[in-house]
């Protein structure tokens, strides 16, 4: 989880120190307590509100384990009566409600023990050229690339997401009581807390980059929680799917995988250069460079003399930058360009030089 930003009002720092609570109450990784010293130290009022919501959750764990981040802390007394217990769930169910753009339709299980979890259904969506993040109710964060569409579905068991379109890196919090699933047509990528990247290419083909961490490649169809607890519990060899692991990449073709392998660190910042705005190809044929720059902008591409597809394109672009790119497929290839209209441009041979 990357560092947590600081916020400006009152409303904003209730919603982050009511997710911290429920963080500590699941464990905290030892980057998340990194994190958290960096969230509570930004101002008393932090560091107040983390103390009165923990004060008022029902579980002595979670203020064990404050008193433990914060020894000089004056201990809280612990209320126990049951209407402390449901107006801890009230007040946060208020907080996340009108907490801004943080938390978007967020419903509390007022609950034994799930009130700490949170339903979330939501859509992310980005326009062509547009490169967003979004962060969600659980911690996990997520950057959509141009023209992607994201379908968000938390319950108290799972994690569930439908990538409708596009190309999506997540950055999943650790939570081993649900699994984090991404769906893609008819497979399903799942985890319990890492960092992977999907790109869709079309219903059947689809490509799978784990940066961090593990994703077990299954049918859409297989149960969610009994992947969780098999990911938990069983060895690589008898996992309902393949495991991918840390700088591996998996290429899936007409809904088969047609290849999984251990990459270099390069070709990973090759196949992630767009959260950078940057288009990287090593020895792609024109046509298919041309249908990948394509993405980020409405401007389409024709290549009017056959033998040009013959040509192999290097290097880094701008991901809209198209001028940029004529002017390098101009001085590089000897290819001459007519912008037809607006949004189309032809490609032929410079046969003047």
């Amino acid at each position: 989880m990357t560092k947590v930003k600081p916020f400006t009002s009152k409303a904003d720092i209730k919603a982050q120190a009511s997710l911290w609570v429920s963080k500590i109450d699941r464990g905290l990784s030892n980057k998340d307590k990194l994190d958290f010293q960096l969230w509570v130290n930004q101002s008393d009022f932090h560091r107040k509100t983390l103390f009165s919501l923990a004060a008022l959750w029902d579980d002595l764990s979670v203020l064990n384990e404050l008193s433990a981040l914060f020894t000089l802390e004056k201990p809280i007394q612990k209320k126990h009566n049951v209407i402390a217990k449901y107006s801890v769930a009230a007040g946060i169910a208020f907080i996340l409600l009108f907490a801004g753009n943080f938390f978007v339709n967020i419903t509390p299980f007022v609950n034994d023990n799930i009130e700490k979890r949170f339903v979330e259904v939501r859509t992310l969506q980005t326009e062509i050229g547009q490169q967003t993040r979004f962060s969600l109710s659980d911690g996990s964060r997520i950057k959509l690339n141009t023209n992607s569409l994201v379908e968000v579905s938390y319950s108290k068991n799972n994690r569930l997401l439908t990538l409708i379109k596009g190309e999506a890196n997540f950055d999943v919090a650790k939570d081993k009581s649900r699994p984090f699933t991404v769906t893609v047509g008819e497979k399903s990528f799942t985890a319990l807390g890492t960092i992977f990247n999907v790109k869709r290419k079309s219903n059947e083909n689809m490509e799978l980059v784990v940066t961090e961490g593990q994703v077990l490649m299954t049918k859409s169809n297989q149960p969610l929680n009994k992947i969780a607890k098999m990911l938990s519990t069983l060895p690589k060899e008898k996992l309902p799917g393949l495991l991918i692991t840390s700088g591996e990449i998996a290429t899936i073709e007409n809904n088969i995988q047609t290849s999984n392998i251990k990459t270099s660190f390069e070709q990973i910042q090759r196949e992630l250069a767009w959260q950078q705005g940057m288009l990287v190809f090593n020895g792609k044929p024109l046509d298919e460079a041309l249908a990948e720059i394509s993405r980020y902008t409405t401007t389409t591409f024709e290549i009017k003399d056959v033998e040009l597809n013959n040509i192999k394109v290097a290097g880094y672009f701008k991901a809209n930058d198209i001028d940029g790119l004529l002017k390098s497929l101009s001085s590089n290839f000897n290819i001459q360009f007519e912008k037809v209209n607006e949004n189309s441009i032809h490609l032929s041979l410079n046969t003047t030089k």
